[in-house]
């Protein structure tokens, strides 16, 4: 099942892959030993840092989830629409700002700070760049400028499990991109993701705080499969899937699928970069590819398929 999963990623422009089980790597492919020591850009899969700098940011009492954004902004306290939204929303994409991905034109902090709300809070999902530089901007503020959210991540989790980043991409502002833009091997993602599956845990240390970790694996009313920067393998309607685009062009995973573990969640990015975690099957799985250019061009259509390469690694 692994080479088969392999072969099928390659099919599709497969970079590298990466298995896990019980925080051993099992399996790991790539084109050559060179690729295997590179750092490839995760695109929007770099959004599910932000809800683990969330849980250790409430750990350190930083933040709590449902505290209100304009407790930090000023700008969100003093206007009427937003002063009601809280960071769980800003973090599960429903606090009424109108997302769009970006394509390389990535607002500032401030400039995503300022823009209006579209939708009252919690009534819709809508997924794009803003509302995690808006939490950079949130983030930036109880960090007193010491560090960014970035460096916070590195110091407080990546550097202590090993999985510290190859570069990270920067707006004009100098501030690190929340939505992309990081650059990981296949290897340290898959550390980050076995952090993820062992509740925030590492070497008998708990470096998240559990109860916000696992609120990043909660869905909305808005989007089920969509909890706090992390999709899930939901129970989802019809009529649900149909109303996000991401759902419908980007990823097939379904708990229709018995291939696909019940408790399946994910990181996702352009170009179908993935990055599976099962605590039930003990697994973590990454699968790096190319093409994030062309698929965000397309609107992320393309031959992969969750479903077909879960159904190659259970074969």
């Amino acid at each position: 099942g692994l080479r088969a999963a392999a072969e099928y990623s390659r099919a599709q422009r497969g970079l590298s892959m990466v298995v896990m089980h019980e925080g051993r790597v099992i399996f790991e492919d790539y084109p050559s030993p060179r690729v295997a020591e590179t750092g490839f850009e995760l695109a929007s899969g770099t959004k599910s840092f932000n809800g683990v700098i969330a849980a250790a940011a409430v750990q350190d009492g930083l933040l709590s989830l449902d505290e209100r954004v304009g407790e930090t902004l000023e700008g969100w306290r003093t206007d009427p629409a937003k002063r009601e939204v809280t960071i769980r929303q800003l973090l599960s994409l429903t606090s009424g700002l109108r997302s769009w991905s970006s394509a390389g034109n990535m607002p500032t902090y401030d400039e995503a700070a300022a823009q209006p709300l579209t939708w009252r809070p919690g009534e819709r999902f809508s997924y794009g760049a803003q509302p995690f530089q808006v939490f950079g901007a949130i983030m930036t503020r109880k960090l007193g400028g010491r560090e960014d959210a970035v460096d916070y991540l590195q110091r407080r989790i990546l550097h202590p499990i090993g999985s510290d980043y190859e570069w990270w991409r920067t707006s004009s502002d100098d501030k690190p991109h929340l939505p992309s833009g990081a650059r990981f091997t296949a290897r340290r993602w898959a550390l980050f993701g076995e952090f993820v599956r062992l509740g925030g845990t590492w070497n008998g240390r708990t470096l998240v705080d559990p109860a916000a970790l696992e609120a990043n694996f909660v869905g909305t009313t808005a989007n089920p499969a969509y909890g706090l920067t992390w999709w899930l393998n939901a129970e989802i309607s019809q009529a649900d899937r149909a109303r996000v685009p991401q759902l419908r062009r980007a990823t097939d995973v379904s708990r229709d699928d018995p291939t696909i573990p019940r408790d399946l969640v994910f990181a996702a990015g352009a170009g179908k970069q993935r990055l599976y975690v099962s605590r039930s099957e003990k697994l973590v799985v990454v699968r790096q590819a190319s093409g994030i250019n062309e698929a965000m061009a397309r609107g992320e259509a393309g031959g992969f398929s969750d479903g077909a390469l879960w159904r190659a690694l259970r074969g």
